[in-house]
């Protein structure tokens, strides 16, 4: 059994990591009042203290438009802070499992992505986590780096699903983004396939960049007309009752995103023995289980 150090514990991965890392080791959960990744003196005392076997590193600055205006604040939390814990995990022996993301990518390609790819990310987000993966392979000794995509979750308030549940509830129209594809991902799915590549891998020597999404492809136009089909058989409260599809330039945002976001899982199937869910399959499960 291992001992487990959990960053981003109160996130959307966090909470359903803490669930499925419970079979392989005794999991030491910490949020940002208990491991405050803006301090490094914070992040070394931490680690140094707990002495964990591995440390998964689900934590992040993920506010993708407001990164654009609190640059300092996204890389140190994802640029800097990666970089120390895997500098702290080498020093006591320990093995990393950092999450990172697609936005590491510009979307000019249009097949998927794979991990040996070259990135070039847009934004100060992408640009911030892109900082944080060099971070780790500068200073790491022992790491998976898993790039996934489209996260939502039953925890939290700020994912696609649940914002698109709420405005469903009060608006009768809407009008969604269909010209940026990418693969929505269930954060169980992500905390399981966690748990099975830490159960997969030769943990003494990895040194690897995975890719892991559901499998399958989708607009964000494509994936709220999912969810608003998938809730309504499940007797969730909606008014909505027509979603427009619209172009990125008619919905501007600070942060460029990607217009094709989609990973490659071949590599990380190839490990694991089985192909990844199927988006809808997944938004389908998450959906009874918040029903609930």
């Amino acid at each position: 059994m291992y001992k487990i150090l959990l960053t981003g514990s109160d996130g959307q991965v966090g909470q359903d990591l803490q669930q499925t890392l419970s079979p392989i080791g005794e999991v030491i959960a910490t949020n940002r009042q208990q491991l405050d990744l803006t301090s490094p003196d914070n992040i070394r005392q931490v680690i140094q203290k707990i002495q964990p076997d591995i440390i998964i590193n689900s934590a992040a600055y993920t506010a993708v438009d407001k990164a654009e205006s609190e640059s300092d604040l996204a890389f140190a939390v994802n640029g800097v802070a990666p970089a120390i814990i895997a500098e702290e995990a080498k020093k006591i022996g320990a093995f990393l499992l950092h999450i990172s993301t697609d936005y590491v990518f510009d979307g000019k390609k249009n097949t998927p992505y794979l991990e040996t790819d070259i990135t070039h990310p847009l934004g100060v987000y992408g640009k911030s986590k892109l900082a944080g993966e060099q971070g780790i392979e500068k200073n790491g000794d022992r790491y998976v780096i898993l790039r996934t995509a489209w996260v939502y979750g039953t925890e939290g308030k700020g994912n696609f699903v649940k914002t698109m549940l709420r405005l469903g509830q009060q608006k009768e129209q809407l009008g969604i983004v269909s010209d940026q594809v990418g693969s929505p991902t269930w954060s169980y799915d992500i905390a399981n396939t966690i748990s099975q590549i830490l159960t997969k891998l030769n943990l003494a020597e990895t040194r690897e960049i995975y890719h892991f999404t559901n499998s399958g492809v989708a607009s964000w136009y494509d994936l709220a007309v999912a969810i608003f089909e998938e809730a309504k058989n499940l007797g969730f409260p909606l008014n909505i009752k027509q979603v427009n599809p619209i172009t990125t330039e008619e919905y501007p945002t600070p942060a460029k995103r990607p217009h094709y976001s989609v990973l490659s899982g071949k590599k990380t199937a190839n490990l694991l023995g089985y192909n990844a869910p199927y988006w809808r399959d997944s938004l389908k499960e998450m959906l009874i289980k918040l029903s609930k």
